[in-house]
């Protein structure tokens, strides 16, 4: 696993000698922010990542990142490379070629070579090249729950939110112990779900926007829907607003998963056709406390199955 500090025109690679995991990957960036990066920058609150599109998008590296975020404070932004552009990743040009050219030829005989072989990498423009073995153990075939990646503190962009997003240093979730018939549930308050905190406007703007939307948008012909109106515009705004996934609104307003995409649909096109934008929030609210719990309980309840998106 390496990084490439563009600024500093210097790398950091971490020679593994288990499985290649996203453990181990953000592993290898914790290594390089308390062995460089934090003596380079030390008075850096936010840590960009460029990533190809790989095993990087998996669900335990965002699980990962929140770990490494809540450790060490960083607001962590991450932003995929699309597909088929990882010649364009300029680590490979301003790192990994120069790293290759200075072994070419030279016997990989044991870890200890090829650290010593990355180590001596230099240029004629001053790129330095940190090295060092990593011996941890990074197992593979690692279950990351429903309600871990429910509760995780991501945000995420709205270009192309499943490439880019960012993990705020809030303390990552464990995963909640299962209910038993002693152990009753979380009291929970439906109205919770229209706290302005949460929504970012006021109980009357709510309901002004309702309004605006009703006349296209509560059809009453056939079966009738799941969720009233009102719910379906609430459960877009938070979902627009929050970056909430079909999935966890889904159990928050007791929906199933197939009509609360539908619903989402819908309503981002009666909001698209009235040329009305729901804002993004740049840091998860603290009132979203509540709303994750109902998600981790319910998730606990072998009854209520949920699944976030990746």
């Amino acid at each position: 696993m390496a990084s490439n500090d563009l600024a500093a025109n210097t790398g950091w690679v971490n020679v593994g000698t288990d499985h290649d995991t996203a453990a181990f990957a953000v592993e290898s960036i914790r290594r390089w922010w308390h062995g460089q990066g934090q003596a380079a920058y030390p008075q850096a609150t936010r840590l960009l990542i460029t990533a190809d599109t790989g095993g990087y998008r998996t669900r335990a590296w965002k699980l990962e990142l929140a770990r490494l975020s809540a450790e060490t404070g960083l607001t962590i932004t991450v932003c995929h490379l699309p597909p088929g552009t990882s010649k364009w990743n300029k680590i490979e040009h301003r790192l990994f070629s120069h790293i290759t050219m200075n072994w070419r030829g030279r016997p990989l005989t044991s870890h200890e070579v090829i650290v010593q072989s990355i180590a001596a990498t230099t240029t004629r423009t001053g790129l330095r090249v940190h090295a060092e073995l990593d011996n941890g153990t990074y197992p593979t075939g690692v279950q990351i729950g429903d309600a871990q990646m429910a509760a995780l503190p991501l945000t995420r962009h709205g270009f192309h939110g499943d490439c880019n997003y960012v993990l705020h240093p809030q303390p990552a979730p464990a995963v909640p112990a299962a209910r038993t018939p002693q152990t009753p549930a979380p009291e929970w308050d439906q109205a919770l779900l229209s706290d302005p905190a949460l929504t970012g406007m006021s109980p009357q703007q709510l309901n002004d926007l309702t309004n605006t939307l009703v006349p296209d948008g509560d059809d009453r012909r056939g079966r009738p829907p799941r969720l009233a109106f009102p719910d379906q515009v609430l459960a877009t705004v938070l979902h627009l607003h929050l970056a909430l996934a079909a999935e966890p609104l889904a159990v928050l307003f007791g929906s199933s998963r197939t009509a609360m995409h539908r619903t989402l649909l819908k309503i981002r096109k009666l909001l698209e056709g009235h040329g009305i934008v729901i804002p993004p929030t740049t840091t998860p609210p603290a009132a979203l406390a509540p709303l994750q719990a109902r998600v981790l309980a319910q998730s606990s309840d072998p009854e209520s199955k949920i699944k976030t998106t990746c």
